[in-house]
């Protein structure tokens, strides 16, 4: 594991963004460069990449984190959120998409809400507000088919629990242990959210679906396979 740390920077350094990468050199630097305009702190960890990310993620001046192999994204965000927490004034942490998808306005109306209400997690939706229509058809039909085969996720609320955008508190970030390293891991957030009690709701945000993004997207049978994960898992237990 190789960490090479950026210049400090001011505004917002109480907030660490962690950016999963796996494959993601042809948009990284453009992803960090633009996040970076609002929050100075980001950790991106290289989730055994094969292409140059690192290399552009060095060049547009992140924190990086480097797995010798792909352990799936779970793994990568346990990872980042393992290194931003050492820091010493990191208070607020960003789970952050590197394929361009999630948008910094976004996480500053999460983080103010953070900030300001007796919240210890906030997951973006997609299902709020009208915001589903941008949702391709495929992808809608399976985050809708996770839902409803969870009812933990139900009693909880929450209606797009895996999305990828969340924003959390040093509580969360201090407790977080997730074991499911595949995409799965997102239905064992759910699972400590409920475990620990951690205060949650969920915030309406645009998700912009590119032909890039979209050729990473999931069906629906991987909806589902997800979920089965969580159920095999352990850690989806009602």
């Amino acid at each position: 594991m190789i960490i090479t740390d950026s210049p400090t920077a001011t505004g917002n350094t109480d907030v660490w963004l962690i950016v999963p990468v796996f494959n993601e050199a042809p948009v990284i630097r453009s992803v960090i460069t633009a996040a970076k305009r609002t929050f100075p702190n980001i950790v991106c960890v290289d989730d055994g990449s094969k292409d140059g990310s690192a290399t552009e993620i060095r060049a547009a001046g992140a924190d990086l984190v480097r797995h010798p192999v792909n352990l799936g994204q779970g793994a990568a965000i346990q990872t980042g959120v393992e290194y931003a927490r050492t820091k010493p004034r990191a208070r607020y942490f960003v789970t952050f998409d590197a394929d361009g998808q999630h948008q910094v306005d976004d996480v500053v109306a999460m983080l103010a809400r953070l900030r300001t209400e007796p919240l210890d997690i906030v997951i973006g939706t997609r299902f709020a507000e009208d915001r589903s229509k941008s949702v391709p058809l495929i992808k809608r039909m399976a985050l809708r088919t996770i839902v409803f085969l969870s009812p933990r996720t139900r009693r909880m609320g929450l209606t797009d629990a895996h999305n990828g955008l969340r924003v959390f508190n040093s509580t969360v970030a201090d407790e977080l242990d997730l074991i499911m390293n595949g995409m799965s891991h997102a239905s064992e957030f759910v699972a400590l959210i409920d475990q620990h009690g951690w205060r949650v709701s969920e915030q309406p945000v645009t998700i912009l679906y590119t032909e890039y993004s979209m050729a990473k997207g999931q069906s629906l049978l991987n909806g589902v396979n997800i979920l089965s994960d969580g159920l095999l898992g352990g850690r989806m237990r009602r």
